[in-house]
Order: structure tokens, then sequence, then C-alpha cells
């Protein structure tokens, strides 16, 4: 073993010492009314800031009272679901209209529009020698940790990194939107070639292809894609695109942006905060959890059986047994995600052109019954349903993207709606956020 890997036995001893003197008493957040995770009792978010880039609807006022809803998630003032339907249905650049929406604040005519690609294709070329001296050494087992050192790279090749201007920030999140897939899908390469002896192929971008068509196209050895492959993808990207103010990721670079920090800094922050498993890389979970279930569930079709399953895993007695049903429930949403609902139409069409349409129904029984058993269970305080999750990893898996670039694909998304909220930030907050901790180890003296 490495010495960078090794846990001597000394360290052992020591975490043990950090665990206990980390400890607080549960009962002490009730006492001084901590809103733990920033939530309420009831799981509504504290308010900490103001936003125009997006909006999650979860509940509705009926008499006074908050009753909850349908989820309704909006971009700019726009449902996300009718922006959606309103695409043209052969087109596959709806990601990049989202992108110009969250950073510029209307949908952009079809001038705008090419001119806005024509800014990402311009700048979708990494510096000379990056892929051979930064992307091919040393690389990664997790290609999110390989993304966030890929940009706080990126820091070096730019002379202006430092300059937190606005015309400099919209320059340096253009060219992070741009770049992404290729730091993503080169780094992923790098890994399978010297990790796992693949053949390695490195393929440029086409600057008249979208985002969608541009990540199958380079990851892919012939190049080749359908069309419905390109346009399921681009859907997904336009889902993850922004999830309001709040979420781990979001809030992370709001608050790294607000003490004045580079560009590179605070989307690399956002990047470990995305990585997490309670955050992007959730539905990498969702997919693990159903390859155990199709190898304990003989009929997929038998809801007895299935149910069974689902007892089991909310009673800790299957798959990582961690109690959980991964991509049920979400901090926000009830009744509905609309991304899961969104998802959830292109997966069947998706899904009869892969010959998969087995998999889309065990999907569906799990995701009816999985309400059923939580409910029946657990106590909960607020309705639940399928999140997001529950459908993206299923989708990536049938267009035979590799597990290893799934949080990526969620981060290439997301960089458009973290860029936004960089740059609203910047111009209307002024002041670091700091939140209260309260101390509760008693003060001491210090024995001679």
């Amino acid at each position: 073993m490495s010495i960078y890997s090794e846990i001597r036995p000394e360290v052992r001893r020591l975490a043990q010492q950090c665990v206990e003197t980390s400890r607080i008493d549960p009962e002490l957040y009730a006492k001084y009314d901590v809103k733990r995770g920033l939530r309420d009792l009831n799981g509504k978010g504290v308010l900490t800031g103001l936003t125009n880039i997006s909006e999650i609807v979860s509940s509705k006022q009926v008499d006074g009272k908050s009753v909850p809803c349908e989820g309704k998630l909006y971009f700019r003032g726009y449902d996300v679901e009718e922006l959606i339907r309103c695409q043209p249905k052969d087109d596959n650049f709806g990601y990049e209209r989202i992108a110009y929406l969250l950073l510029f604040g209307s949908l952009p005519q079809e001038s705008q529009l090419k001119e806005f690609c024509g800014l990402l294709s311009f700048y979708r070329t990494l510096p000379t020698s990056f892929v051979r001296d930064i992307i091919m050494k040393a690389p990664s087992s997790d290609m999110m940790n390989t993304l966030a050192r890929s940009v706080l790279t990126l820091y070096s090749y730019d002379e202006e990194a430092e300059d937190i201007s606005v015309p400099n920030v919209l320059r340096q999140c253009i060219q992070l939107i741009a770049l992404f897939p290729l730091l993503s899908v080169y780094g992923y390469q790098a890994y399978r070639h010297y990790h796992d002896g693949q053949s390695l192929f490195i393929h440029q971008p086409d600057p008249e292809l979208s985002t969608a068509e541009n990540i199958l196209r380079i990851l892919r050895p012939d190049c080749q894609y359908t069309g419905l492959e390109a346009k399921v993808l681009d859907i997904a990207l336009i889902l993850h695109a922004d999830h309001g103010g709040g979420n781990n990721s979001t809030f992370t670079t709001h608050v790294v942006t607000s003490s004045g920090t580079d560009t590179y800094s605070a989307i690399a922050a956002a990047l470990g905060s995305l990585k997490g498993p309670k955050h992007g890389g959730a539905n990498i979970k969702v997919v693990q959890m159903f390859e155990d279930i199709k190898a304990h569930v003989k009929d997929w079709n038998d809801d007895e059986e299935i149910s069974a399953y689902l007892v089991k895993l909310l009673h800790k007695e299957a798959f990582d047994r961690s109690g959980l049903i991964y991509g049920m429930g979400h901090a926000v949403y009830s009744i509905s995600d609309p991304r899961a609902k969104t998802m959830a139409r292109f997966v069947e069409g998706l899904s009869k052109e892969k010959g998969r349409t087995a998999e889309f129904q065990l999907y569906g029984n799990v995701e009816r019954l999985a309400v059923q058993a939580i409910t029946k269970d657990r106590k909960i305080y607020k309705g639940v349903s399928a999140n997001v999750d529950f459908y993206s990893g299923f989708i990536y898996s049938m267009l035979d993207l590799p597990m290893e670039l799934y949080t990526p694909i969620f981060a290439i998304s997301r960089i458009a709606g973290w860029s936004a909220h960089r740059i609203e930030e910047l111009v209307g907050a002024g002041k670091i956020i700091r939140p209260t901790y309260k101390a509760v180890q008693p003060q001491r003296p210090v024995l001679e």
C-alpha cells in the first residue's frame, strides 16, 4: 500500500478521539432551535437568499394553509415542462437555449442563439498540450475529481483569472460551459486507457453540433449516434441545468462566490459538492440498486415479490443496507418531481429503440410500489415520489454512457446554472455569506 493511502494504527486511534470530541447531543439542536441542513422540522428550507434564475414550486396556499401540489420547476419564470414541449421535435439545441435563458434572462431569438452557439464553438478548444500534460497524467478513477482538477488548472492558462468583473466572469463561464464535455469525456478516456488497458481515442468536437451531440460523438469510438439518443440526452441536460438557488452545489457557488474568489475556485467547489452521493451521485446508486433488484426479483411484474424486496430495502436487509429506496423522495417535492415526470415520457421511447421495455416496466412498477411501501413503513411529514435521479441513470445506461460519467453529465448540465448564480451573486450581494454556529462546548481553564 502506498504511503499516501496507508492509515497507520496511531491515526486510527486518533480518529476515534476525533469522533468522540465531534459528537453533539441531538437534543441541543431542538433546545437552540437549530435548523439542521438549513431546514426546519417540517422540511421547509430556511430562506437565505433571493434569485431571479429558477424557482421550485411544491405547495400552494389554500385557506391560509400550505398544501402540497404537483411539483413545478421554472427557469426565469418559464415552466420547464412547457419549454420542453415547445422545443422543435428534431432540434437538439434545447440545452443551449436554456443556458442562454439562465444566463441572460430571456429566450434567445434565432440570431441570438446562433451567436451564442458560435461562442460556445469558439471556446470549445483546450489550451495547447492540455490533454497530454494535464488530463493524461495521473488519471483519477473518479471523473469528478478529474474535472475539478482540470478546472483549477485552467486558472493557470487564464491571464485574467482573478478579474471578477461581469464581462470577464461571463467569458470564463461560457468557456467552462463549452469545455466541460471535453474535460469529462477525455478524463474518462485517459482513465480507461491507463487503468483498464482500453484503446485510447480522442475525438475533436464538431463545431456544428450541439452539446448533447458532441458528448456522444467524442465518447464513442465510431462517433455515431441516433437522433433519438441525442434528443433524450439533450432533454436530460435541460432538466439538470438548474434547480433553484438552494440545492447544495448551487448554494456552494453562492457561498464561495460571496468571498470574492475567482471563477475557477468557485466552480471547483461546486463540483466537490455535486460529487457527493446525496447530491449528483445519487443516480449511480439507483442503477446499482436496480441491478440488485433484477438479481433478486424473479418476476418483474409480480407486485408482491417486488414489494417484499422494497420492504427489505427499507429494513436494511437488502442492497447496501442503508434503509433507502434510492431515487424516491426529495427534499422539496412531495407529490411529484416535474423532472422525473418529463424524463419518464422520453425513457419509454428510448427503451423501445434499445429493446429494454421490460426494464422500463420494472422501473414503473418499482416507482408505483415504492410510494406505497414508504408510506406504510415510514412516518413522513409530506408525500413521496420519484425524483430526477430515479430515471436519469436508466437513461444514461441506455445511451451506453459509462457509470463513471453519470455525475459529470450532471455537471456538464449544471455549469450553466452555476454560472448564472455566480454572476447574480457578484452583481447583487456584496456581503460574504456567513451563517451562525452556536458553540456548545463549555469553556474551561487551561491547567498549568
